[in-house]
């Protein structure tokens, strides 16, 4: 089965791989951009996300198995591969597995180590919503706000929404799957697994994702590694500050 994506542009190719409960479309902006610069971008949906299949598996040796499957389908090679949150580590373990596929490695927001569950709050919000009560995407943001205050994760997780028939609200992501999976997420990266061409990370000022103790773990495993820092951000540093995100990873592409 091959993963859902959206292709933006021509040239060289560009891998945007998203984050826990998001979808390819949470790139389209960026993505428009970085298309601008004689990139094909490749916008996917990891499995049990967004329009990509279901499954009850849920890993990250399956997620970079699954992307392994798409750059074969589309015989990619040579590509500039970014991924945030959990994007990040699918992103991590594919160029310590096939390095030979990336010229370039963008993390977004995470560290290679182990992150304990948290996403406890939102996962039992999104489990609450019932469709068969639920009538409009007001009503599901009401719902959600019970377990999930912060009006921005609200609308990032309500992208999810869809209309699964006339009348019909639904979620797109394979909720149970994620649930029962939830502590795949936090996962590290292979104690052994190391990348050595060139990798960037970025990290939001307000975020506590990558923090001083992160960046010896970082380099063990990217030894040719650098990491900066985005003003006025937090994890979603690529919605927060796009403009400063688009000039550091064209500073570093290019």
């Amino acid at each position: 089965m091959i993963l859902h994506s959206n292709i933006i542009g021509e040239g060289k190719p560009f891998i945007i791989l998203h984050g826990f409960l998001g979808m390819g479309d949470n790139w389209k902006t960026l993505a428009k951009h970085f298309s601008e610069a004689n990139f094909e971008v490749h916008l996917l949906d990891q499995r049990n996300h967004g329009r990509s299949f279901h499954s009850d598996d849920f890993d990250y040796e399956l997620l970079a198995e699954d992307l392994k499957v798409y750059c074969d389908n589309y015989n990619l090679k040579d590509i500039v591969l970014l991924g945030h949150s959990m994007g990040g580590k699918t992103a991590m373990l594919f160029a310590t597995k096939y390095p030979e596929l990336v010229r370039k490695l963008i993390v977004a927001d995470i560290s290679p180590r182990y992150y304990p569950v948290h996403h406890d709050a939102i996962l039992e919000g999104l489990n609450s919503l019932d469709f068969s009560k639920i009538k409009t995407r007001g009503e599901a943001d009401d719902a959600l706000s019970h377990y999930v205050h912060d009006t921005g994760t609200r609308m990032f997780l309500l992208k999810n929404l869809y209309w699964v028939e006339k009348g019909q609200l639904g979620l797109r992501i394979n909720l149970e799957a994620l649930k029962n999976n939830v502590s795949e997420v936090g996962e590290a990266l292979p104690i052994h697994a190391t990348f050595n061409k060139d990798t960037l990370f970025l990290r939001g000022d307000r975020s506590e994702y990558i923090g001083e103790t992160d960046e010896s773990i970082i380099h063990r495993h990217f030894p040719n590694s650098k990491i900066i820092t985005i003003s006025n951000s937090g994890h979603w540093l690529h919605a927060e500050n796009p403009k400063e995100f688009y000039k550091a990873v064209m500073n570093f592409v290019s």
